[in-house]
């Protein structure tokens, strides 16, 4: 069986300092993904680039800001982006198709399994995907940042072996290492904790949306799923391979500590919340640490318009968050009944579904460690 390798570049790797598209760039990466093919991989490609591709082809200056020049700049730019691969691929002998996705395609139970459906029917035919976001209908609360999410999200969708987010540093450090020459490498993580979320910066470059903190929660994502991330550098003919094989420029993330069924990944990292609950520290120790339901006995605070069956975030009594999980109670009958014993609860009202707020099965915990480095 072949190894599934997905494999995200960002805009600042394929583009200019200033915009408009690097065909140097993209011609190395199509042969660094080619080398792939020949040593009996099977990639995937998940690009950005679009807008900063084609922004100064549009006749903007610099790159837009607004969401409609954006979306114009795109559908200029992404025509220049495929074709630009088509023809480093050929180069090759390597056919590749365009696969425009938006969060909207992984909302969804039945689209996302039709995206998935299209994208082994590529590989099958031993095409290669070239996966953007569809920069040109999406809108601000569907972005994926820079692709760094979408890149995790098809990785989990094709179950592929490994993901690689390639990027312009050569992994994470414990501090950033251009202001800090006192910062260390860190080769390899085991878990990404919430110290290391708030350590890591925003955009790194002007032509890129995406930072070292959209990479690890991208790599939280891949991770929680069982699929092994690589975050790091790729700049000689070869290091793409070295990578995948264990070796590369950069930072290594385990997948030893969970590995999550599909149906948990979209309940923690696609499904839109609805509402929020806040929970008391008993209810939120049970939840995280305990493997327990959420009882209405726990629940302090009650936020939000949802029905039975919405998915809600829940916070702990630090207004942090804990997780999210699916509601058995309408808002306004929850609000009724918070705090109380679930022998109270049977008496105020009349439970034709399960006692439990949440019910395990129905929950996944999004609670960060607080460990060092």
């Amino acid at each position: 069986m072949l190894h599934r390798i997905v494999v995200k570049i960002g805009s600042s790797s394929l583009t200019s300092p200033e915009g408009g598209l690097n065909k140097e760039a993209t011609r190395f990466f199509a042969a660094e993904l080619a080398s792939l093919v020949a040593a009996g991989y099977q990639p995937v490609l998940v690009t950005s680039g679009a807008v900063a591709a084609g922004f100064r082809e549009i006749g903007y200056e610099q790159r837009p800001k607004l969401l409609h020049e954006k979306q114009a700049a795109a559908a200029v730019g992404q025509a220049l982006l495929m074709q630009a691969y088509r023809e480093a691929f050929a180069r090759h002998k390597v056919r590749s198709a365009q696969v425009l996705l938006t969060r909207a395609d992984f909302n969804s139970r039945k689209r996302m399994g039709n995206a998935s459906m299209a994208l082994e029917e590529l590989l099958k035919q031993q095409v290669i995907p070239v996966i953007n976001e569809n920069d040109t209908v999406s809108v601000d609360e569907l972005k994926f940042g820079d692709n760094d999410t979408l890149s995790a999200l098809v990785a989990n969708l094709l179950k592929a072996d490994h993901l690689l987010i390639l990027t312009d540093m050569d992994g994470l450090y414990t501090q950033d290492p251009r202001i800090d020459p006192g910062a260390v490498r860190l080769s390899r993580v085991e878990e990404i904790t919430e110290e290391m979320l708030q350590g890591a910066g925003g955009a790194g470059s002007k032509v890129g949306t995406g930072g070292m903190r959209s990479k690890l929660e991208a790599a939280r994502i891949a991770t929680r799923g069982g699929i092994p991330v690589f975050v790091g550098r790729i700049r000689d003919a070869g290091e793409l391979l070295t990578a995948v094989r264990g070796d590369g420029h950069g930072t290594y993330f385990s997948t030893s500590s969970s590995n999550l069924p599909r149906k948990k990944q979209w309940l923690g990292f696609l499904s839109t919340p609805l509402g929020r609950l806040y929970v008391d520290e008993g209810a939120a120790e049970a939840l995280v640490h305990g493997g327990r339901s959420l009882l209405p006995v726990g629940v302090k605070r009650v936020d939000g318009a949802f029905h039975a069956g919405d998915v809600v975030e829940v916070y702990g009594p630090d207004d942090s968050t804990l997780g999210r999980g699916i509601v058995n109670y309408d808002a306004e009958e929850l609000d009724t009944i918070k705090g109380l014993s679930s022998a109270d609860v049977v008496k105020q009202i009349d439970v034709v579904h399960r006692l439990e707020v949440i019910h395990r099965d129905e929950w996944i915990s999004l609670k960060y460690s607080n460990s060092r480095f």
